[in-house]
């Protein structure tokens, strides 16, 4: 992880002494560089809020990743029957994404003998609106992006990931490492990260805790944004860019295993839940043959050598047939927000 804390001191003596050297070019681009520097730095961290293009990869028998293109919308009218577009939401960023995301719809693309193209795009609407449009055929979505698909066009369960032998997660509320925050209302007039408007538990969680305590977010926070993804989420707070946010537990738990430096940098202090784990979906216009190719792919995964190195690659158990009641405790949260 970068680190875009410090500053350069320089000493006035030898300031003085390069300016009337040849090298008081160099010395200006020493200046300017590390502040240009840290400002890309934040802007990428945050993304200010703005969600940017979708972008389309290719995988198909097991070759090599193609490189990542804009995706022009007409793409999805030269789609032809072997292809299966599966559509993936920033819950982490586009590099993590295609990192964690390739190997199983790689091997998904050898045992189904299809073209198998992942479509990233950066919010849950978004994904929704492909899934809605017969323009994604499955996809990878939170909870809350379930329950909203399934009220607006009747989205429907395909599987949903086992975890620690269990198909639920939580809201972690993480503070920086040092903060003495150690509850939400401590963090009133501080700032805070979201990450997709449509998150259960990046959003809708803790709006829900805020409205235990009379509280909107423009009431309760002096500054808040979107991040677009968990993982920026969690950079943010231990960069110490923002006093808290809300963040997936399964992706924290994920990445703090995998980056120690996260671990040290930032501290869970609430957990909320649990709640019905982020599921993947398919269109209810689905051929149902195709559906059930699909079903027993991924409940089939655990069984094979190759299929399980996938599944301990994402920290997921196995994959497991799901049930629409699991999401009614966040049906009840969003419709006590009239959401």
């Amino acid at each position: 992880m970068p680190e875009i804390r410090g500053r350069t001191r320089i000493d006035h003596t030898l300031l003085h002494l390069v300016l009337n050297s040849v090298a008081r070019v160099k010395l200006w681009l020493l200046l300017f560089i590390p502040v240009i520097v840290l400002i890309i730095a934040i802007l990428l961290v945050i993304n200010l809020g703005q969600p940017q293009d979708a972008i389309e990869v290719s995988l198909y028998d097991q070759s090599q990743i193609l490189p990542v293109q804009q995706v022009n919308e007409d793409i999805y009218k030269q789609l032809d029957d072997n292809r299966l577009c599966v559509a993936i939401a920033g819950v982490l960023s586009p590099s993590k994404t295609l990192e964690s995301y390739q190997e199983l719809l790689s091997y998904m693309s050898e045992r189904l003998g299809r073209q198998v193209t992942m479509i990233l795009k950066p919010t849950y609407a978004e994904i929704n609106d492909l899934v809605h449009g017969g323009r994604a055929d499955v996809a990878f979505i939170c909870s809350l992006a379930y329950v909203e698909g399934n009220e607006d066009f009747g989205m429907e369960l395909l599987v949903t990931p086992q975890v620690h032998g269990d198909t639920v997660y939580y809201s972690y509320l993480i503070v920086p490492r040092d903060s003495t925050n150690i509850s939400l209302q401590d963090l009133r007039g501080g700032s805070f990260a979201f990450t997709d408007p449509m998150s259960n538990s990046g959003h809708l969680v803790p709006t829900y805790q805020l409205l235990l305590l009379g509280e909107t977010p423009a009431s309760f926070f002096a500054r808040y944004f979107y991040t677009y993804s968990h993982d920026n989420s969690i950079m943010v707070v231990a960069d110490r860019l923002v006093d808290g946010a809300a963040v997936d537990s399964l992706v924290y738990d994920h990445l703090v295993a995998s980056d120690p430096e996260l671990a040290s940098e930032t501290k869970i202090t609430v957990r909320w839940g649990p709640y019905g784990i982020p599921p993947i979906v398919f269109s209810p216009t689905m051929d149902p043959r195709l559906k059930q190719q699909l079903q027993d792919f991924f409940l089939e995964l655990h069984k094979s050598n190759e299929g399980m190195k996938i599944l301990n690659d994402l920290s997921i158990d196995k994959f497991v047939l799901g049930t629409d009641g699991s999401y009614d405790s966040i049906r009840e949260m969003k419709t006590r927000l009239g959401w």
